[in-house]
């Protein structure tokens, strides 16, 4: 990770605060955390609030194409970096839960949901809105995936049952600043042998 990625990300952190989930760019054990599940087959995948493009380079890694990308950036200072980075991908300037309702078809469901958004940070109705866009555009046996570094799920338990989802914890690195955890949240009645199906669809299993 470059001083100039983390220059950008601590000048966004400074302008916005509670928009930005770390004064600093996540590591690439967060990274490989969050992208370990995904694979060719869970294409496409839709990243809200990829920053610098640490979760984006994770993710084509596990070997999907840039073409099957969708990239939701509200920072401005991150569209031209991510643009040049990710040439092939979709990338829409403007908050994730705005572009989620009206920016983004509904022709090709999203397999995956990468977030690097700081949930816990949103107002209970931008971020019911936010599931609520994510789940209508998301295939039935596709999962939301998103960090935390908090001791629980961010999206509260109330609002997990009243969508008819789970949230399962995929697991905890401790070599990330600040350490996080990973949940996984998916439909009720999609399992492999009672486990959640991960993102992509039964092949994974």
């Amino acid at each position: 990770m470059s001083n100039a990625d983390r220059l950008k990300f601590l000048l966004a952190w400074a302008r916005r605060p509670l928009r930005i989930a770390s004064v600093t760019p996540s590591g690439p054990r967060l990274a490989a955390l969050m992208t370990r599940e995904l694979a060719p087959h869970s294409a496409p995948v839709l990243e809200l609030g990829p920053g610098t493009g640490v979760f984006t380079r994770a993710l084509e890694a596990r070997g999907i194409a840039q073409r099957d990308l969708t990239l939701v950036e509200r920072e401005a200072a991150f569209i031209p970096l991510l643009r040049a980075r990710f040439p092939q991908a979709t990338v829409l300037e403007g908050d994730a839960a705005e572009v989620c309702r009206y920016g983004i078809a509904h022709d090709v469901p999203y397999r995956a949901v990468v977030s690097g958004l700081p949930l816990p940070s949103l107002r209970r109705s931008d971020l019911r809105c936010l599931i609520a866009a994510c789940l209508d555009r998301l295939a039935p046996d596709g999962a939301f995936y998103q960090f935390t570094y908090g001791p629980v799920c961010p999206v509260p338990a109330a609002m997990l049952r009243a969508f008819g989802l789970r949230a399962e914890r995929i697991g905890t690195t401790l070599r990330n600043f600040p350490p996080a955890a990973v949940y996984r949240i998916s439909r009720l009645g999609e399992t492999i042998d009672g486990r959640p199906v991960p993102a992509g669809g039964r092949a994974a299993a």
